[in-house]
């Protein structure tokens, strides 16, 4: 499944990545050699901790690539007509009105009203247009929106 992201997420994740291959990398290797120095690699704790420590750096880079293969970065929504990924919506419910922005998995933080498209809010504003309301099961139980502009 395709995974959403807004430009400046994905600027993020490749500077993590490039992090990773070089600096991460140098580090490992200088404690591979360090501990290679002191001896018998079969019983040496910080050996084991270093390549311990490369395989999952390895295993982490191996992950961002992939998820960067399959990343679908946000452009911001020529149509404002209807609810989609990167839109940004006024809403009004029992707690007053608030603006949610949806956004991809990776970058969703409620706190910051940025709401991911694959949560249950989230996919239910999806495809709606202004004026519609829409109801969330939610914990506390079921909560009405009513859409009151999109941009």
């Amino acid at each position: 499944m395709a995974e959403y992201i807004s430009p400046k997420g994905l600027e993020k994740l490749k500077k993590g990545l490039e992090g990773m291959k070089t600096k991460t990398r140098r580090e490992i290797a200088a404690r591979l050699e360090s501990a290679k120095a002191l001896g018998d690699l079969s019983e040496n704790a910080e050996y084991q901790e270093a390549k311990e420590a490369q395989s999952l750096n390895e295993s982490q880079i191996a992950e961002l690539e992939e998820k960067l293969r399959n990343i679908v970065v946000i452009q911001k929504p020529t149509d404002s007509s209807i609810v989609q990924v990167g839109a940004t919506i006024d809403v009004d419910s029992s707690s007053g009105r608030e603006t949610f922005t949806i956004v991809g998995s990776e970058e969703a933080d409620p706190r910051e009203g940025k709401i991911s498209n694959e949560s249950p809010l989230g996919m239910a504003f999806l495809g709606k247009k202004a004026g519609e309301t829409v109801e969330v099961k939610t914990p506390a139980g079921m909560v009405s929106f009513r859409l009151l502009d999109i941009r």
